[in-house]
C-alpha cells in the first residue's frame, strides 16, 4: 500500500473539511420545513337562569415538544373569574382553573395560540418496528420489575371498554409477529375505509361498541375505536386532543373535523426510526394519515374524559346552549383570506 504525501494527507483533510462546510451551509440554506398556524378557540354558554357559582377546568393550551413549539398563548375569560390558576396533570398537560362566584346568564371563554409544527415522523421505516409481541412483553407488568410507564394506556378507560368483538376485528391487522407500526397503520387504513365520517350522528354517550355496530360516526368516536381495538390486543395507546388546519395548503384536500377540537390516537412503539417522534406514533384514522404540519396537538389522555377543552360544576342556570368555533389558519392569515377562491 502506498502513503500518502504529507503534502497530499493536509490537501485531503483540508477537502473533507471543506466538505463538511459546504454540507452545514446547505442544510442552513434549507432548513427543516415547519408551518406556523394560528388557532383560535371560543367556547359561549348561554343559560335560561343566572348560574350563581361555578368552577369550570379548561384543557386549551397546546403542547411544547421536539415536533411543536408552542409560541404564544392567550386565554380569556368573561365574566371576569374569582379566582384563576395552572397547573400540568398527570399527563403533563398545562389545565386552566377558574371559578365564578357572581351570577352571570353567558360565559365566554377564548383561546388564541400560535404554534409553530415540524414534520413528526420523517424517515419513518414502519417495517423496522420492534414486532407486535416484543412490544406486549414489554408491557406486561412483573413484580419487582421495572414498570414502563406507558402500560398505563393500555388497561381500559371510562370511554374505552374492551370488548372480544373488537379485539377479533384488529387482529387481522395486529398479528404477534408483526412491526407494530406497520400493523397499526394498516388498522387506522381499515377503520377509515370501514366507518363512514357522519358529522351529529353521535355524541360523547355513544358506546364504542354502538359505533362499531353503526359503522359510522365522528373524530372522537373513530379515535375511541381504535384505541379499544389496540388496547384489547394488549397495545398501549392514548388520545390526543387538539386541531387541524381549517384550510389547507393549495391542491391539498381538506381534513375531515377541520371545524371544531380534532381527535387521533397514538400508539407506544419504543424505538420508533423518527427523529422528532420520541416512541408515540399518532395515527389520524378520520383522515387515513399519520398527523403532520396540519395537527396541532394539546393535550394527551386515556380517552376523552381525560382532556376535555372545558367542562365544570355549577349551580343554577337551568336549561343552557353551547356555542364552539374554532378557526386554525397559517400564521397572519385571516378568514376572510382563507375563504377567498
Amino acid at each position: 500500500m502506498t502513503l500518502p504525501s504529507p503534502d497530499e494527507a493536509i490537501a485531503a483533510t483540508e477537502a473533507t473539511a471543506d466538505a463538511l462546510r459546504d454540507a452545514v451551509a446547505r442544510r442552513a440554506a434549507t432548513p427543516e420545513p415547519s408551518a406556523r398556524l394560528s388557532v383560535e378557540h371560543e367556547t359561549r354558554y348561554e343559560y335560561a337562569y343566572p348560574v350563581e357559582m361555578a368552577h369550570h377546568v379548561a384543557c386549551l393550551r397546546p403542547l411544547t415538544d421536539d415536533a411543536q413549539h408552542l409560541r404564544v398563548f392567550e386565554m380569556s375569560v368573561s365574566p371576569q373569574p374569582t379566582q384563576h390558576s395552572t397547573r400540568r396533570d398527570a399527563f403533563g398537560n398545562s389545565r386552566a382553573y377558574f371559578s365564578l362566584n357572581t351570577p352571570h346568564s353567558e360565559l365566554l371563554v377564548k383561546a388564541r395560540s400560535e404554534v409553530e409544527i415540524w414534520h413528526r415522523y420523517q424517515g419513518l421505516q414502519p417495517e423496522q418496528s420492534l414486532h407486535i409481541a416484543q412490544v406486549r412483553e414489554r408491557l406486561i407488568y412483573r413484580a419487582h420489575a421495572p414498570f414502563e410507564p406507558a402500560a398505563e394506556f393500555s388497561y381500559a378507560s371510562p370511554y374505552v371498554p374492551l370488548h372480544d368483538v373488537l379485539r377479533a376485528y384488529a387482529r387481522e391487522s395486529l398479528h404477534p409477529s408483526r412491526p407494530i407500526a406497520q400493523g397499526a397503520i394498516e388498522l387506522m387504513h381499515r377503520i377509515h375505509r370501514d366507518f363512514r365520517y357522519a358529522p351529529a350522528s353521535t355524541d360523547i354517550s355513544t358506546p364504542v361498541l354502538e359505533v362499531f355496530n353503526r359503522r359510522e360516526g365522528v373524530c372522537q368516536d373513530f379515535a375511541h375505536l381504535m384505541l379499544a381495538c389496540l388496547r384489547a390486543c394488549g397495545l398501549a395507546a392514548r388520545y390526543t386532543s387538539g386541531y387541524l388546519l381549517t384550510q389547507p395548503p393549495p391542491g391539498q384536500p381538506r381534513l375531515l373535523g377541520a371545524d371544531a377540537s380534532h381527535a387521533w390516537v397514538s400508539v407506544w412503539c419504543p424505538g420508533l426510526n423518527a427523529p422528532r417522534a420520541g416512541e408515540w406514533l399518532g395515527l389520524d384514522p378520520t383522515n387515513d394519515c399519520l398527523p403532520g404540519l396540519n395537527h396541532v396537538r394539546v393535550a394527551y389522555g386515556r380517552d376523552f374524559g381525560d382532556v376535555t377543552p372545558l367542562r365544570g360544576v355549577i349551580r343554577g342556570g337551568g336549561e343552557h346552549t353551547l356555542s364552539v368555533r374554532v378557526t386554525t389558519l397559517p400564521l397572519g392569515e385571516t378568514p376572510a383570506a382563507a375563504d377567498a377562491p
